[in-house]
């Protein structure tokens, strides 16, 4: 097996699991976390190591793995004196599984190529649950040769992962992923309140709807959640809000409309003034019941 000195930077819900997955499977990990707190705790579990700062943790790496919200995390821990810049190797690869914009990805990435370094934009899909189960989707942007060399690493956690395109390409694709998805999450929400008002029995038709054309994973891994009004789990409204945030200003600058998108963006808010932002998105259906009382 491929074996690799590896730093991971950025343990929230996923990247927690991700680097974990990356130790048990042999390679040499070394953690950097804002909250150190998370860093001390992986490191307990998973017997890696830990280090005072992203130079740091970079400095004992040949690759480099990045997981953060924003467009500001990801320029704060790439840049700076006590960044990956600084501490990472000419030769050495950036991942970043970020779902942030293509404009900082090829920022970035045009950055770090000065010090010789190569960037793979790697946005990922499954969630939570993927990631602690090393069953995502990957959307690879960069060079042919720096998505080849990341490929092996990658598929310690990938149930599924591809080159989608130069920098950049990879978070436009995850992009379309969440313009999908927002979209399954209304119809399903709809679907389910819709069969509550009729007076139907949900938990007899949502099976059976998820043995035919009208199922999705949403509707399979959330409908038993949504019918007993449990969402204090999964993927945060908040998040989706940012990467929704993300699309509709990347549509704006392709000159494009995305009606149903912006659309659903403006429900969220409506969930978030329920005081649901921690939420998991599935939450759509609380919203409809509000309006419905």
């Amino acid at each position: 097996m491929f074996m690799a000195a590896l730093a991971f930077i950025g343990l929230g819900v996923m990247g927690y699991p991700m680097a974990g997955h990356l130790q048990r499977a042999g390679h040499q990990v070394t953690v950097w976390n804002r909250s150190e707190a998370k860093a001390i705790a992986w490191q307990e579990q998973y017997h890696g190591q830990r280090a005072s700062s992203a130079r740091e943790a970079a400095a004992a790496a040949d690759i480099v793995l990045t997981c953060v919200g924003r467009d500001e995390d990801i320029a704060e821990v790439v840049r700076g004196s006590d960044g990956i810049a600084a501490g990472l190797k000419p030769g050495g690869l950036i991942i970043d599984h970020s779902t942030v914009s293509a404009a900082i990805t090829r920022t970035l990435a045009a950055e770090v190529s000065e010090h010789g370094i190569d960037w793979v934009d790697a946005p990922v899909s499954g969630g939570q649950q993927g990631a602690e189960n090393g069953q995502l989707s990957i959307f690879c942007g960069g060079s042919e040769a720096a998505v080849a060399r990341a490929h092996d690493v990658l598929a310690t956690y990938a149930k599924a992962q591809a080159h989608i395109g130069g920098c950049g390409q990879g978070q436009l694709a995850k992009m379309v992923n969440q313009i999908c998805v927002a979209g399954v999450i209304e119809g399903l929400a709809e679907g389910m309140h819709f069969a509550q008002q009729a007076g139907l029995d949900v938990a007899k038709v949502m099976p059976l709807i998820g043995q035919g054309a009208g199922s999705s994973w949403q509707l399979l891994n959330r409908y038993q959640t949504m019918l007993n009004d449990k969402y204090e789990h999964g993927f945060a409204v908040d998040w989706m809000r940012k990467d929704l945030a993300i699309v509709l200003a990347e549509a704006r600058a392709l000159g494009l409309q995305l009606p149903a998108t912006e659309m659903i963006d403006d429900f969220y808010a409506d969930v978030q003034s329920l005081g649901g932002g921690r939420w998991d998105t599935s939450s759509l259906l609380r919203r409809l019941q509000e309006k419905s009382r």
